[in-house]
């Protein structure tokens, strides 16, 4: 364990873990991510969140913090879930490269430093890193098979392609992940989430161990919630800026459809000398007129909300991956090539 000084000096990795009733594993744990870090050489910092723990989770991640000056501990009033935990943790971690892995035991932290030296690896430096159970130590039909119907689900609709969206072990550039505003179950989703910005992701495969104490936080019930996330993190990645552009085609295509279907009854009236008043016709001709009509004039408002959102929150439409200043006369100084995220 390395000495005070040495730990009050500001880190290069923050390695953030959400626990929730995982008493038994809290030492271990940290005799595994201390051996691990310690081993790589840079300065770090363990942000432990006590995600609202019923259990002896707290004690025992206090007795932790009484005896390691590396060890940040933060307690949620309530069980708010794992996607909240990661976000109290990113809001306190100072490092410029941050760490997550789940406290369960099941994420090796021996493949921490493999996951560091891949996030600088090649001519381009890689800005996430995600960690892939290509050997799941999980029940095959609870765990496996809906986890892997859901990455690919996952990898269809964002187009970002990963073989292991559930595992928690990913590193990341704290440029990326610091300014994502989380919700829901949006954690899983974070590489989709930040290819936003045109982030550079790489996958590696790492170690899963079967769980040694307590019992799992997560079953099929997630799937509903997870599926409605994706829709969210669809609409977000595609429609945020334009969500015209997602209702108004449709909105157009019904009310043209409804204006083609009561202008032929017109015609019919007008020219045949038919009733038209009793057929179901003219009900869908006026209701997709009516459908088509709703649609646009969502789409138009929910443009007019975007604009709101993004002009007050000074959110930019764009990412910077690097900026080199100019070297005119009165400048102060030498270029500086600054890493920068919008």
């Amino acid at each position: 364990m390395t000495s005070q000084p040495a730990a009050a000096a500001r880190p290069e990795i923050s390695v953030v873990v959400p626990l929730y009733n995982e008493a038994p594993n809290v030492k271990q744990l940290h005799r595994e991510l201390t051996a691990a870090l310690q081993a790589h050489g840079l300065a770090y910092e363990l942000i432990l969140v006590d995600d609202g723990s019923t259990d002896a989770t707290f004690a025992a991640l206090t007795a932790l913090h009484a005896g390691d000056p590396h060890v940040c501990l933060i307690r949620l009033r309530r069980n708010f879930g794992q996607t909240a935990a990661f976000a109290a943790g990113f809001d306190r971690a100072r490092g410029r490269i941050i760490v997550t892995l789940d406290g369960d035991l099941q994420n090796d932290p021996r493949d921490i430093p493999r996951l560091l030296a891949r996030l600088a690896d090649g001519a381009g430096e890689n800005d996430i890193v995600c960690g892939w159970r290509r050997d799941r130590r999980d029940p095959w039909l609870t765990r496996r098979v809906p986890s892997y119907f859901a990455n690919w689900l996952i990898s269809a609709t964002t187009g970002v392609k990963l073989h292991d969206y559930g595992c928690s072990l990913k590193v990341f550039r704290a440029e990326v992940v610091k300014p994502l505003r989380l919700y829901g179950e949006l954690h899983r989703f974070i590489p989709a989430i930040a290819s936003e910005q045109g982030v550079r992701i790489a996958e590696m495969v790492v170690n899963h161990r079967a769980r040694r104490f307590g019992s799992s936080k997560y079953g099929l019930s997630r799937t509903v919630r997870v599926i409605f996330d994706l829709v969210t993190v669809k609409f977000l990645l595609s429609y945020s800026t334009r969500p015209l552009q997602m209702f108004g085609p449709l909105g157009l295509l019904l009310g043209a459809g409804g204006v083609a279907i009561t202008g032929y009854l017109g015609y019919v009236r007008l020219f045949g000398g038919q009733s038209i008043g009793g057929r179901p016709l003219l009900v869908l001709g006026m209701l997709m007129m009516f459908l088509g009509v709703q649609l646009v004039t969502l789409g138009l408002l929910a443009e007019l909300q975007a604009r709101t959102f993004h002009e007050s929150q000074g959110k930019p439409i764009y990412a910077v991956r690097e900026l080199l200043e100019s070297r005119l006369p009165g400048d102060g100084g030498p270029p500086s090539r600054l890493p920068l995220s919008g």
